[in-house]
């Protein structure tokens, strides 16, 4: 039995079929799924992991991930645990997802980190579809290149370190074959889509944009400040990790572009 967390996410909804088309037993559990879970009620914790062997661990953002869940989980049986994580947590500053990323190495269970890039279906599926249909992204990073990387590639990651052996122990960097500035990346999503999608890689961009969805002026300067330091960090590399692990290349975004819903 495997535990899947955020089973409805971008990532989460692919693990788990994947795991079943593998033959996996699948437990998704949520706040709206049949068996409930939520981080801030552990009285819902212990049903979600009775007979669980292995689980794909994440929280939405702006949740932690709680050590004491993790505990449990090896107290409970698990033996596998498998964590969705970022790249440039440090950079960025990330406290969150480092207080994960140790709660998990921590926790008593073998253990895999899969650290991914931005994924490419934050265009269509995520945070920036709005922006994109509104015709301009803003992310203040400029012109620094980013390996976007494919919903199923990270989800083929975490699946090959949930069902098979030689994972325990890793924290695997997880991207696309390209590195691709946000310019380059919304000019593909414009032409996938019919219609010019721009982007605006200014700080002021961004804050008129967040402001106007309500967002704190502290979390915009907080968001500003972690995307410079990811900004001046250089352009992301592209690793090989998805064919590594997986056996398949990753998918490029022109062609995660062409397939999605627009």
């Amino acid at each position: 039995m495997i535990l899947v967390l955020g089973p409805g996410g971008t990532v989460g909804r692919r693990v788990a079929a994947r795991l079943r088309a593998t033959g996996s037993e699948v437990r998704p559990a949520s706040r709206s799924a049949a068996v409930r879970f939520d981080w801030a009620e552990p009285g819902t914790w212990t049903a979600a992991l009775t007979g669980v062997t292995a689980m794909f661990l994440m929280a939405p953002d702006g949740v932690p991930v709680d050590a004491a869940f993790v505990d449990l989980a090896a107290r409970s049986g698990v033996r596998r645990a498998v964590l969705l994580s970022s790249r440039s947590i440090e950079t960025m500053g990330d406290a969150r997802l480092l207080s994960a990323e140790q709660a998990v190495r921590d926790g008593g269970a073998e253990w895999t980190v899969v650290r991914a890039d931005w994924f490419a279906q934050n265009f269509d599926e995520g945070f920036l579809r709005p922006a994109v249909d509104a015709g301009t992204v803003a992310i203040p990073v400029g012109g620094v290149r980013q390996t976007f990387v494919d919903a199923g590639d990270i989800a083929a990651v975490a699946v090959a370190a949930l069902t098979g052996d030689g994972h325990a122990g890793a924290t695997y960097e997880v991207t696309g074959p390209e590195a691709l500035s946000f310019g380059e990346a919304c000019a593909i999503v414009g032409t996938a889509a019919g219609r010019e999608v721009r982007f605006d890689g200014t700080a002021g961009a961004y804050a008129s944009a967040m402001t106007a969805f309500g967002v704190p002026s502290a979390q915009i300067d907080r968001d500003v400040a972690a995307f410079a330091a990811l900004a001046a960090a250089g352009d992301s590399a592209p690793q090989d990790t998805v064919e590594r692990v997986t056996g398949h290349p990753p998918k490029r975004f022109a062609d995660y572009a062409a397939g999605a819903s627009w």
